[in-house]
């Protein structure tokens, strides 16, 4: 059996054990804050067992949590996994969960925005230092290692842009000094790569994305190794994260569908991407499977797959021909986040003041596309529309 077959039962099958199910196909929801007991005994066995899936109190959550977390876990391959009502709110407790004033902090230049801002309006104030890398560094993020360096964050591929990291090896530096290695895998998803066999301590997932994939719901996780599991559930724990039980199973709905989905995205999107990059208009497709995206040999050594999310940079234009382009579409919307059904489209500007470590180039504007469910040909006429727009204010 193939490892995509077994992935594919495994997307069925997991976290539906009777215990949770009670012998219905999806766990069903339940809504808890207070957890009641019959006697003394039963209360003090719920403490003494809290951490190890007995109901004690709702904010460490139902069967319905329970259920999602043990799928999650086993798809990513960690010890356990937390939940929290966004993607923010994975990386932000994440760090807080490992980090304290007097710690340094490695995050990766092309890192989605709000987790930079996090660092610099509130990490900041709480005493810990921030250094932004190159994602492409490679080796050369031994000279940026200081004794008091805690935490090195990846993400790859890197919001807007697209760099794929050498994750093996950043991890492996890392471990060499101690330090916990975090990554935003959204991109991947819980199944198009492998983040604990390339080194993760903490896999971070915006399951508002691929894994809920209907864009009705936020939520994120986070899914440790066995060593950070306890630190990074006690300390989530005492900053108050919790999940809707409600959101939780739509979460788990999405799941059971995340494998014919995430191959539709990447069938779509290549499809899409292909299109554009024989356009005269454009200067290049970063899109993790082409030779044009940086760190393109990492993807087809480190990924089974790709999805729907990519960018492709013009050749020229500015504010005006790029608003031309992205308004008035009719099959894509204009909207943040991705990963739902729908495609999506966005004229991204200002990229060169959100980098420090890195330069970009702001004269040839980049586009981001999210490839959705629709017919490829709807989207490309689409595009086609979009070009003839683009075209007549440039």
């Amino acid at each position: 059996m193939s490892k995509n077959s077994q992935q594919s039962t495994q997307i069925v099958s997991l976290g539906r054990d009777k215990k949770y199910t009670k012998g219905i196909i999806n766990p069903p929801v339940f809504r808890a804050s207070t957890v009641v007991f019959d006697t003394m005994d039963d209360m003090r066995f719920a403490i003494k067992n809290k951490t190890n899936g007995e109901l004690f109190y709702g904010r460490r959550g139902t069967p319905t949590h329970f259920s999602f977390q043990e799928a999650i876990a086993e798809l990513e391959g960690g010890a356990g996994t937390a939940l929290y009502p966004s993607g923010a709110g994975a990386i932000s407790s994440a760090l807080l969960s490992f980090l304290k004033s007097g710690d340094h902090l490695l995050m990766v230049d092309s890192a989605y925005e709000p987790t930079r801002d996090l660092c610099d309006k509130m990490l900041a104030g709480f005493g810990i230092e921030t250094t932004y890398y190159d994602p492409m560094i490679g080796e050369g993020i031994r000279d940026l290692i200081k004794p008091n360096t805690k935490v090195l964050f990846l993400e790859s591929p890197g919001s807007i842009t697209m760099e794929v990291q050498d994750v093996p090896t950043l991890s492996k530096i890392a471990h060499e000094h101690n330090i916990i290695v975090m990554l935003d895998n959204t991109w991947a998803s819980p199944i198009n790569s492998r983040p604990f066999e390339m080194g993760v301590d903490i896999s971070i997932q915006a399951a508002t994305k691929y894994i809920v994939g209907h864009s009705d719901v936020m939520m994120g996780t986070a899914t440790a190794t066995e060593a950070h599991w306890p630190t990074l559930r006690e300390n989530s724990y005492l900053m108050g994260q919790t999940t809707s039980p409600d959101d939780v199973f739509l979460a788990a709905r999405g799941l059971r569908t995340l494998g014919v989905r995430m191959a539709q995205h990447h069938k779509n999107g290549l499809e899409i991407a292909n299109w554009l990059k024989n356009r005269p208009e454009v200067d290049h497709v970063r899109h993790p499977a082409f030779e044009t995206c940086p760190g393109h040999e990492f993807f087809k050594r480190d990924f089974t797959s790709a999805n729907g999310l990519f960018s492709f940079v013009l050749k020229q234009g500015n504010l005006k021909s790029v608003t031309a382009f992205v308004e008035n579409m009719q099959h894509f919307k204009m909207g943040f986040s991705w990963g739902g059904y729908e495609s999506l489209i966005l004229g991204v500007f200002g990229i060169d003041k959100i980098r420090t470590a890195t330069q970009w180039d702001s004269s040839k504007p980049l586009i981001r596309l999210h490839i959705g469910l629709e017919d490829t040909q709807d989207l490309i006429a689409d595009l086609e529309q979009a070009f003839e727009r683009y075209n007549a204010v440039k």
